[in-house]
């Protein structure tokens, strides 16, 4: 015990540190001075017991517990807010310790419940219909910040593994704020701890990835984390997709594309998810949807057809309703999985498309 205390005392006073987003050997070294028998009790208490705090560690000896809570937290996000709709669907705006805040959302469904994470503070990917590229990129989240937004959601709804009736939180998606492949090592770290059986033991065929095309981590993602792949795709070719999704001009369609027909797991009964925002006069006539089908031939693919969803400020409207059914009917009789999205959460700006961090909106708000 005095080596740990040791241990402990050596690090400042102000630099209580969250134990969230480690892994079991990096936990081990994290704490040396501790057994591995303890460091495999307090990584079960994190990730499956859902533990917040080291008073409720009631395995550890009270003196060892008070000397980890001297040091460390197991949740360090602070909720700063709660909206919820009129559909059922919550968002959260949780402040970190440096004073940065993200947004998460929550969506019911009868059956599961899928919850909407954020990768990054901001985004660096400025897409023309999106509200949070209006928000320019502060910082990458680390895996612990990644992991936080999940375990304060089964925090919220009491839905850890000991409630097995629960289905509060059974899907996750990288669909909220950022690029996740622009912050691939923290989130496949996050990933591993979250599909990690001894974890909080997601299955990975529950775990979705939206990327806007960062092509070099595709393939990477695929075979590390073997998780959904989702494309922001939203053109069907090169000249108007650099216009909206501005990453193509980095990487075109001809290399996303290739990429998608490499990723490992990819079969007709586990096709990859292709999301096309529906705006009005931009991407949504009848031969964008025949030029769809064309790019996408030979690929285990289903289109995801979301209705553009507005937020202050934005040029763009939502295609018609007719316009919709148009496009997505071309795209069902060439053999295109295809469904269109319903919007969920919009009256709170929870949609896809509409996150930014609230202090973000009302800075702008006063300029």
């Amino acid at each position: 015990m005095n080596e740990i205390k040791k241990e402990l005392e050596e690090k400042k006073e102000d630099s209580k540190e969250s134990l969230v987003g480690l892994s079991l050997p990096a936990l081990e070294k994290e704490l040396s001075s501790l057994p591995a028998y303890r460091c495999k009790q307090l990584y079960e208490a994190l990730y499956v017991q859902g533990v917040r705090d080291f008073s409720s560690l009631t395995i550890f000896p009270k003196d060892l517990r008070v000397l980890l809570e001297k040091k460390y937290t197991l949740r360090s996000f602070k909720l700063s807010d709660v909206q919820s709709s009129m559909d059922g669907t919550q968002k959260w705006l949780f402040k970190m310790p440096d004073g940065q805040e993200i947004e998460t959302v929550h969506i019911p469904e009868k059956t599961r419940g899928t919850l909407c994470i954020s990768s990054q503070v901001g985004c660096t990917l400025t897409c023309k219909f999106c509200h949070t590229g209006t928000q320019t990129l502060v910082r990458n989240l680390t895996a612990g910040e990644i992991l936080t937004q999940i375990m304060m959601a089964q925090d919220f709804f009491e839905d850890w593994k000991q409630s097995k009736n629960s289905r509060y939180v059974t899907n996750i998606v990288f669909m909220g704020m950022g690029e996740p492949l622009y912050n691939y090592n923290s989130v496949s770290e996050a990933m591993k701890i979250a599909i990690d059986p001894k974890g909080l033991g997601f299955s990975n065929r529950k775990i979705t990835l939206s990327t806007s095309g960062v092509v070099p981590f595709i393939e990477k993602c695929g075979q590390e984390l073997g998780v959904n792949l989702a494309i922001s795709l939203h053109a069907p070719t090169n000249e108007l997709r650099s216009k909206i999704v501005p990453l193509n001009k980095k990487y075109p369609l001809e290399e996303l594309i290739d990429a998608c027909h490499a990723y490992p797991g990819v079969h007709k009964y586990r096709k990859i998810t292709f999301e096309y925002v529906m705006l009005k006069g931009v991407n949504d006539s009848p031969s964008q949807a025949r030029a769809l089908i064309k790019l996408l031939e030979g690929l285990p693919a289903k289109i995801n057809l979301i209705p553009f969803n507005s937020w202050p400020g934005a040029k763009y409207e939502c295609s018609s309703i007719d316009a919709q059914n148009k496009f997505s009917n071309i795209l069902s009789k060439a053999g295109i999985y295809t469904f269109v999205r319903r919007a969920r959460g919009d009256d709170i700006l929870a949609a896809c498309g509409q996150l930014k961090s609230k202090s973000e909106r009302e800075r702008r708000a006063r300029h």
